[in-house]
């Protein structure tokens, strides 16, 4: 990320990398907009610890693999935000979400250094979102 001034940096490549992974619940089918999608205690339970995240990016910026490849590679940050997608039993877009992470750019990127798990402020583990999505790109 490029510093505007002192501590200040220039998120809007970071947001932009944020939209492209569509962090929204999409549905194949149209449901009345008045009522609510239900989910279990379980698959509830599959979100704690992606759902967190603040935006702030410390992450990102504490990956070397971010450092160096930061117009292409998405980063911690971004990557843990498409796996709390993924990992929502509600969204019925997996097979393109995953399709969007079939590039050298990706996930492959992650050299599991972890740096992004040891910077989190909220203690959360992107470097954990990663490797399940490596997973489920592996599955499927």
């Amino acid at each position: 990320m490029f510093v505007v001034k002192d501590l200040v940096p220039d998120m809007t490549y970071f947001y932009k990398q944020y939209a492209s992974i569509k962090p929204w619940l999409q549905r194949k089918d149209t449901l009345d907009p008045s009522k609510e999608i239900l989910q279990s205690p379980e698959d509830r339970k599959k979100l704690d610890g992606l759902y967190e995240c603040i935006l702030c990016a410390c992450c990102s910026t504490a990956c070397p693999s971010y450092w160096w490849n930061q117009d292409v590679y998405l980063g911690p940050s971004v990557l843990l935000q498409a796996y709390r997608w993924m990992a929502d039993s509600r969204d019925q877009h997996l097979s393109e979400r995953l399709a969007q992470m079939e590039n050298a750019f990706s996930v492959y990127r992650c050299h599991t250094i972890m740096n992004c798990t040891r910077t989190c402020p909220k203690h959360l583990n992107p470097g954990n979102a990663i490797a399940q999505i490596k997973l489920l790109l592996a599955k499927n």
